[in-house]
């Protein structure tokens, strides 16, 4: 740190700010808050950093300029605005270049309410935004049913409506439309419609349809069933509507919800409203990370970003847990149980998906990421040391006790590499001992490695228990690699995952990423071992049977086969049907040989 700079910290003040970092050419490239200035700034010259970027960022640091406010709050408010004004290079940088849609009552004689992207500062009051357009357009299409109002753009003033310029559209004519242009319907009913429209946009709809209940009672009594009809289809329609709505519950919760997750290049925060019980309003984005940004420091800063957005004044939060932030008058809330605990649970769900959805996308465009990313996951469940780019899996056969066969398939970046398969005819082991078929064919496929000094792979997975993972390390420590490839056993009944020394196993979460490439795995190790031990014992039933006959060689055989496609069928055959195919000679040594045999 140069005296320019050492001088400005030793007169900062022990005060909250904001503080704005500047680059040799003058530029901002970081701007942070503190509820001590001096002390945090210091820390940035006087502290070791892990992060790279951060001692990147400390090293370009030319000049250093704050600003003192009352408040934490308002440090908050500071941070947020000049981070959007300058954007600096190593601020998390909100994602978000949407123009979400809201819905606008108009502020004109007669408002029309529709969809609108574009806020103007021109009285008419707006309500949103709101991350699905087809959400809006239901509710208008709802709200528009409900009450018929204007869709035309027409100025109606009183006094352009004095003048008779216009005329009825086909909006009146199938009733979505009073016609106030010609003066058919009053200014007061028209307000009255549309104050209603606000209380349902509100999430007020208990308001408006106990009120609609209530005047369709009074029309009943006083027999004017045909009016009371009308107000009972509407109020039908508004008990159709919040029964399709997300309700909460009976008890008339105002408060906000935020969930959050990460990954290692990004935050994601999940926003709710509850108004009066309903979700009224969902809005999920995510922030860029730059350096060591700490989530609570993240969230804390999604909820000022929402709140100034939005204008939400709730006095309740409900959050995952408490964010480095203090609003006053608002009490944050960590549930433990109940419908708030549901409505976290929710908006967690909804973080989720869409971090899933994000990446999702990515990887459809660069399909490498996924198997990192597969391979990233192998490897923290597994707790290895390296990315396990190269898996070999070993699986036994020998059905019956008849010609034991071992298999290895090869996984590379955790897809099958199958030109890399190799399967073993098992050479020292008489009889089913998988235990020893393991150890015999593990030495022999690492041996040959590291004699032709091919790479090792990254983890081995044996088929079975400790049983048959015992067997294979022995073997890897004959050969003094035991220790330097990593090796877990996969037992098949409950997938239980076995580590070496090790009697208690690891249980995956039958939905991961991991489990599925093991399973992968095993199953083609199955697959490939029983093909090739099928293979053995068809070849080894053929050869018993005509390779032990003196005088039939192999294009006799093939012959044969090819005509009665079995031993059995051979047999049985006439012999001039034999002699047809092979001749006389050699039908004579192959009826000599089965009746010999048979007796």
């Amino acid at each position: 740190m140069n005296e320019y700079l050492r001088n400005i910290i030793q007169n900062i003040p022990d005060k909250p700010g904001c503080y704005q970092y500047f680059d040799d050419k003058g530029i901002i490239i970081y701007v942070g808050k503190a509820k001590n200035l001096k002390k945090r700034v210091s820390q940035y010259f006087t502290k070791n950093h892990d992060s790279p970027k951060t001692r990147i960022l400390v090293s370009k640091i030319r000049d250093i300029k704050y600003i003192i406010v009352d408040t934490e709050e308002d440090t908050l408010l500071l941070e947020n605005n000049l981070i959007k004004e300058f954007q600096p290079r190593y601020n998390v940088m909100l994602k978000d270049d949407k123009s979400y849609p809201s819905i606008v009552i108009r502020n004109e004689y007669y408002p029309r309410v529709e969809l609108t992207r574009k806020i103007s500062k021109d009285g008419s009051q707006y309500f949103g935004p709101y991350t699905n357009v087809l959400s809006v357009k239901t509710l208008l299409e709802f709200v528009h049913k409900l009450y018929p109002i204007r869709t035309c753009s027409l100025n109606l003033t009183p006094e352009k409506i004095a003048e008779g310029k216009y005329k009825v559209c086909l909006e009146y004519h199938i009733k979505r439309c009073l016609g106030p242009c010609v003066g058919l319907q009053t200014p007061e009913n028209y307000i009255k419609n549309v104050e209603s429209i606000k209380e349902i946009l509100k999430g007020n709809t208990n308001l408006v349809s106990d009120e609609i209940y209530a005047k369709m009672l009074e029309l009943a009594e006083n027999q004017e069933f045909e009016e009371a009809n009308k107000l009972k289809e509407k109020y039908l329609l508004i008990e159709n509507f919040k029964n399709k709505s997300t309700v909460v519950s009976n008890i008339n919760y105002n408060i906000d919800i935020y969930s959050y997750d990460e990954d290692e290049s990004a935050a994601y925060i999940n926003y709710l409203n509850v108004h009066n019980g309903a979700i009224i309003q969902a809005y999920t984005f995510e922030y860029r990370k730059r350096l060591e940004e700490e989530k609570e420091e993240l969230l804390g800063l999604g909820i000022i970003e929402v709140r100034e957005r939005f204008g939400s004044k709730a006095k309740e939060i409900v959050v995952p847990f408490y964010p480095d932030l203090t609003l006053e008058g608002v009490e944050f809330v960590i549930p433990q149980r109940g419908d708030k605990k549901k409505l976290l649970l929710l908006s967690t769900q909804n973080v989720r998906q869409y971090k899933i959805d994000k990446l999702k996308k990515a990887e459809s465009l660069n399909p490498e990421q996924r198997s990192v990313r597969i391979l990233k996951e192998i490897q923290k469940d597994l707790n290895l040391k390296e990315l396990p780019t190269h898996i070999e899996c070993f699986d036994n056969s020998n059905i019956q006790g008849t010609n034991p066969v071992s298999a290895c398939v090869v996984f590379k970046m955790g897809k099958p590499s199958k030109r890399d398969y190799r399967h073993f005819n098992v050479k020292t082991v008489e009889g089913p001992d998988d235990f020893s078929t393991m150890r015999e064919v593990v030495y022999r496929r690492y041996r040959r490695l590291l004699e032709e000094e091919t790479p090792l792979p990254q983890l081995i997975v044996i088929d079975g228990g400790k049983g048959q993972l015992s067997a294979a390390c022995e073997s890897l420590k004959a050969l003094e690699i035991y220790g330097k490839v990593a090796i877990v056993g996969i037992a098949k009944r409950l997938e239980e995952i076995y580590y070496p020394e090790d009697s208690i196993p690891l249980y995956l979460d039958k939905n991961s990423e991991s489990l599925k490439v093991l399973q992968h795995l095993r199953d083609e190790a199955h697959r490939f071992g029983i093909t090739f031990h099928r293979n053995q014992r068809s070849k080894s039933q053929v050869k018993s049977e005509l390779d032990n006959i003196k005088g039939i060689g192999d294009e006799t055989k093939r012959l044969l086969l090819r005509e009665f496609r079995s031993v059995k069928r051979i047999k049985l055959a006439e012999d001039k049907e034999l002699e047809k195919i092979i001749g006389k000679f050699k039908t004579a040594l192959i009826r000599k040989y089965f009746e010999e045999k048979n007796n």
